[in-house]
């Protein structure tokens, strides 16, 4: 199957068109009439995840976080990380196709993974990203049931299979509506905040962010970045080989999952008192 049939199963997902101004999804290293016969999606294209594509023959890698981002790219040194990690996706020829905010936007996408997760009803969107269509970044729900906020928190340490959140205590004991975003999103807690949420949940909020959480009444868990996101690379393998199916295609194609990353970060406990 060409590169441009699976980019287009991709956009049918998350349309570039709803990414944000300063991001860059979309192909960031391949060619469009490329062959290919099987995919690896990630979350991060590290050189771990280059390596198991490698070793797996995966021609093509799917991502949430593009491989050039932030800024444009001046060079290609091959004694830095990235620079060697380029070498080697381009010398093995495997195209890289990433979908950022347009995915976490998106209708089935980083957002609703994990409203659908945990269960929420009525889920609507939590920031507008554009008024006219309804597009928004984050979502805001209900649980079928009242939760004790300490209940909540252990349930995302399972369903979201990582060992620890951090809860700032602001509201109440028990909660009902919870607001969402996945990844980054400690500029929504207002948001959170107006619409009612009993909890915001998010990743890397910073000290004054949950002292400003405290002060406007509401619960806050910080879940982690890589734990927020990390549910779509089921969800998007999963949606993948669901669409190769309905063309057809799903024994010219094999779809992966990256089952090797972990978060960076590790809780290293000391002495109590």
């Amino acid at each position: 199957m060409k590169c441009q049939t699976i980019m287009g199963i991709m956009e049918k997902l998350a349309p570039k068109k709803l990414a944000e101004n300063w991001d860059n999804p979309g192909l960031q290293l391949g060619n469009p009439e490329q062959e290919i016969s099987k995919l690896l999606v990630c979350l991060d294209v590290s050189q771990p995840v280059v390596d198991k594509a490698i070793e797996i023959g995966a021609d093509m890698i799917i991502s949430h976080h593009p491989v050039m981002l932030f800024k444009g790219l001046l060079s290609i040194r091959t004694d830095t990380y990235d620079g060697e990690m380029l070498q080697k996706i381009l010398s093995h020829n495997i195209a890289v196709y990433s979908a950022h905010t347009n995915l976490d936007i998106a209708q089935g996408g980083c957002n609703d993974i994990l409203a659908q997760l945990w269960n929420l009803e009525k889920v609507e969107g939590l920031a507008l990203t554009d008024p006219e269509t309804g597009d928004s970044l984050g979502r805001i729900g209900y649980l079928s049931k009242p939760m004790s906020i300490e209940a909540f928190s252990k349930m995302l340490c399972d369903t979201l299979r990582c060992h620890h959140v951090r809860l700032v205590k602001g509201g109440k004991d028990m909660v009902k509506k919870v607001a969402l975003c996945s990844g980054a999103g400690a500029e929504f807690i207002s948001k959170a905040v107006f619409k009612g949420a009993d909890v915001y949940v998010t990743g890397d909020i910073k000290y004054h962010e949950a002292q400003q959480a405290v002060k406007q009444g509401i619960n806050l868990i910080d879940a982690g970045h890589f734990a927020t996101e990390f549910p779509m690379v089921e969800a998007v393998a999963k949606y993948l080989r669901q669409e190769l199916a309905s063309m057809k295609q799903e024994a010219d194609v094999e779809v992966c999952e990256d089952n090797i990353s972990e978060d960076f970060f590790k809780v290293v406990g000391g002495k109590e008192g």
